[in-house]
C-alpha cells in the first residue's frame, strides 16, 4: 500500500466517523474576531496613507522652500566688477 492510498484511507476514515461536537458561542466569538481584525486592518491602512500624504506634503513644501534642483552659485574666482 502506497503512502498516498494510506493516508486517503486515513481521511476518509475520519470524515465518515462521528463528528466532534461544535462549541454554541463558535459562530458568534468568529464573526466577532472577523470584526475586529477588519477594523484593526482598515485603521492600519488608513493610518499608512495619512502618513504617506504627510510625507509627500511635507517634501513638496520643502523642496518648494529650498529650490533642490537649482545648482548653488559657484565661490571659485570673485565676480568680475568694472569692466
Amino acid at each position: 500500500m502506497s503512502p498516498y492510498d494510506r493516508k486517503e484511507a486515513q481521511v476518509r476514515q475520519l470524515l465518515e466517523g462521528p463528528h466532534p461536537v461544535v462549541p454554541a458561542g463558535l459562530a458568534a466569538a468568529a464573526a466577532t474576531r472577523g470584526r475586529r481584525l477588519l477594523r484593526r486592518r482598515r485603521a492600519l491602512h488608513r493610518f499608512g496613507w495619512a502618513v504617506l500624504w504627510t510625507a509627500a506634503a511635507a517634501f513638496a513644501v520643502w523642496a518648494a522652500l529650498t529650490h533642490p534642483w537649482v545648482t548653488p552659485p559657484s565661490h571659485v574666482s570673485p565676480p568680475l566688477e568694472g569692466w
